[in-house]
């Protein structure tokens, strides 16, 4: 063979030719797939903007956006357009290399945030893992802490690594995995006073703190917002002490909240944070973001076979760059006030079921009375039944996450489906 023949590019493959799959069978799928989750009774097999099939060709409004992930929706043309030409160029080398669409994401990140420097992986556990481990390196070579501790909050979420649900301050996903990671302490969230508590009492012993880790709005903990007002004492509390200050962003980042970061909405910077879920717009991609002053990773510290590969990188780019020139943090911001008026007036019309509407932007969440009956899982259910998805936070709070592309028309489809799923459930 020719040495010309060996370079030549692989002839286009015809879609007869590839392999396709068998019809959709639940039985079979839970005999060979490990039951991780409690699955709702429908498969989804296509999706446009902010609408999805199932395997029946019935038609959902999407509110959950894979857990607030969708950033665009679905089939979005500025995704398919940039997945095709990556996947026809290149699609993954190794970190040995310099990745120029890995550069170009970084760089935008980096003008568009308080960031100096960013580590790319697959991720929001892995990018939390990540920042919990230059933490530690920071704690060691510069703080000179030999036991370093991480504060958390309880109702947290940080992941589902060792680590990481260590950190999750919600024993539920911590049982039957001890022994757990050491090193982690957890405080009420919004709670200055116990914090300062936690601080003084920790710093008096060997165990000193050397990061505070928190949501910027608890999402698995239940929608809950961060106090302004608190979140900037934290920051004071950092500063005063020497302790860097961690701020996971992998559901509320990148424009969900209205801001392109939930700390916009509360006032202050964080030396490190976290991104994951909306980054990509569905393709798997996490980032851990740091100040230049604690940047003491070296190589060698932390790796990723995958993370920040062209493929990730290219798609995630594109999705940044057109929540940019499309506005859509506009959208988001009137949007999400549209969705929180008409839920609120929606519980207003069911007080015994409803007791708060709360949230930013385009993450809200519904909590139900806790003497009420219901559950968000019910609640759920019932409002698949009206065509809409939605996905709880905790066992009695209903998230709203949709595209952040999702229209005033939608939102007032997404009302109506779900008055009508609580007329069901809870005639008044």
């Amino acid at each position: 063979m020719s040495p010309e023949a060996l370079v030549q590019p692989f002839p286009a493959i015809a879609t007869s030719s590839l392999s396709t799959a068998s019809p959709f069978s639940p039985e079979d799928f839970n005999e060979h797939v490990m039951t991780t989750y409690a699955r709702y009774p429908i498969a989804l097999e296509r999706g446009s903007g902010c609408r999805v099939w199932d395997t029946e060709g019935r038609e959902y409004l999407d509110f959950v956006a894979g857990i607030a992930t969708c950033t665009l929706g679905h089939a979005h043309p500025v995704m398919v357009q940039a997945v095709t030409e990556q996947i026809q160029t290149l699609h993954h080398v190794s970190n040995l290399y310099y990745v120029p669409q890995q550069g170009a994401l970084a760089k935008w990140l980096v003008e568009h945030s308080c960031a100096d420097r960013v580590f790319f992986c697959n991720s929001g556990a892995e990018a939390n893992e990540g920042a919990i481990k230059l933490a530690r390196k920071y704690a060691h070579e510069v703080l000179n802490i030999a036991d370093p501790v991480v504060i958390t909050a309880h109702a947290s979420f940080h992941g589902r690594t060792l680590a990481t649900i260590t950190a999750t301050g919600q024993p539920k996903y911590q049982k039957g995995f001890s022994p757990l990671v050491p090193g982690f302490h957890y405080v009420p969230y919004n709670d200055i006073a116990a914090l300062e508590t936690a601080l003084d009492t920790l710093d008096s012993t060997e165990r000193r703190v050397a990061a505070i880790m928190l949501e910027a709005l608890q999402g698995e903990g239940g929608v809950r917002p961060g106090d302004r007002d608190y979140f900037q004492r934290v920051r004071q509390l950092c500063d005063e002490r020497g302790i860097l200050l961690i701020l996971d962003e992998v559901q509320v980042g990148m424009g969900r909240s209205g801001q392109l970061w939930g700390y916009e909405n509360l006032g202050i910077e964080p030396d490190i944070f976290t991104s994951a879920k909306g980054l990509g717009g569905g393709i798997p991609i996490g980032a851990m973001l740091c100040k230049s002053f604690c940047n003491v990773f070296q190589p060698g510290d932390h790796a990723s076979t995958f993370g920040g590969n062209p493929f990730a990188c290219g798609v995630a780019l594109s999705v940044c760059q057109t929540i940019e020139q499309d506005h859509l943090l506009s959208n988001v911001r009137d949007r999400g006030e549209q969705l929180r008026s008409g839920l609120q007036a929606i519980a207003q019309r069911f007080p015994s079921a409803i007791t708060e509407v709360r949230g930013w932007g385009l993450i809200n969440g519904l909590e139900l009375a806790a003497d009420s009956p219901l559950t968000a899982s019910a609640v759920v259910q019932s409002a698949m039944d009206q065509g809409l998805l939605l996905v709880p936070a905790g066992p009695k709070v209903v998230r709203f996450v949709p595209p952040l592309i999702v229209t005033e028309a939608d939102v007032n489809q997404a009302l109506s489906a779900i008055e009508q799923a609580f007329t069901v459930l809870s005639p008044e």
